[in-house]
């Protein structure tokens, strides 16, 4: 938390617990919502809501990671564009798919519903940034394109943490060959192994569309060790995620993460 942020009293963690490696629900007034140990053992206050959160959009949900901070979100169009944060100050919200923090106490969403949503850190700058990946924004390099906007911040490619949230198992994302086959070009070949695996059904195949985030995220330089791939699919958890390959709803849940960087 940066000087000056107070956490809300109101939202204060009265619970937290571990159950999967990594990853704590922390438990407050208003609801539990998913930390990556990774981030917030570097200090950034962040939060992966589930549906239970449904009917609490970010101006309400920011009050839970740190008071007097400011709202930024893009109006989400599975593209590859990056903005910085105060493009994205209030309605209407601009077209982009990933914000990056060019201040500090600026807390900065995305939403989904099986898509990843991806938090990235800089804990030398303080700087932040958030990104809606679904496999249109990883093929088209939307987590390059933070990378460098947080580089030009001063960050380094090797001391960023990044937390991959709940989203679509490769397991239960089948898509067409030639959607894989976008995603896959899109990542170092050397690091392409395992992010499609057979389909029964003739031109389908798996897509683990996190792990070709994740190693899309090494091929820039980033370290293996400092990003965190929660282990939660929003298929697969009914009661904690709305999914759009389940349920075919429009609903979602939303991701936050609260940027450190000087005022």
């Amino acid at each position: 938390m940066s000087a000056g942020q107070e956490r809300d009293p109101l939202a204060q963690p009265d619970t937290r617990f571990n159950t999967l490696n990594g990853w704590t629900w922390v438990g407050c007034y208003g609801g539990y919502y998913l930390s990556a140990d990774l981030l917030q053992d570097q200090g950034f206050e962040h939060g992966f809501f589930t549906r239970r959160w449904q009917g609490r959009d970010p101006d309400v949900l920011a009050a839970y990671l740190s008071a007097g901070v400011s709202v930024h979100r893009p109006q989400q169009v599975h593209g590859s564009r990056v903005l910085e944060a105060s493009a994205a100050s209030g309605p209407p919200w601009p077209e982009a798919d990933g914000l990056v923090s060019d201040r500090g106490g600026q807390s900065l969403w995305v939403c989904g519903a099986d898509c990843t949503p991806v938090l990235l850190a800089d804990p030398d700058t303080g700087h932040a940034a958030a990104c809606h990946a679904g496999w249109r924004g990883v093929a088209s390099g939307i987590l390059g394109e933070a990378v460098a906007l947080l580089e030009q911040r001063g960050a380094s490619q090797s001391a960023l943490v990044v937390a991959l949230g709940p989203a679509v198992s490769g397991a239960c994302y089948q898509v067409e060959d030639s959607v894989a086959d976008q995603v896959i070009a899109s990542v170092d070949p050397n690091l392409q192994e395992g992010i499609a695996s057979d389909d029964p059904e003739p031109g389908r195949c798996r897509l683990d569309i996190r792990q070709a985030a994740r190693a899309q995220l090494i091929g820039h330089g980033l370290r293996p060790e400092r990003i965190s791939v929660c282990p939660l699919c929003t298929v697969s958890e009914p009661d904690l995620f709305h999914s759009w390959r389940r349920d075919q709803v429009k609903a979602v849940q939303w991701s936050g993460i609260v940027a450190q960087a000087p005022l």
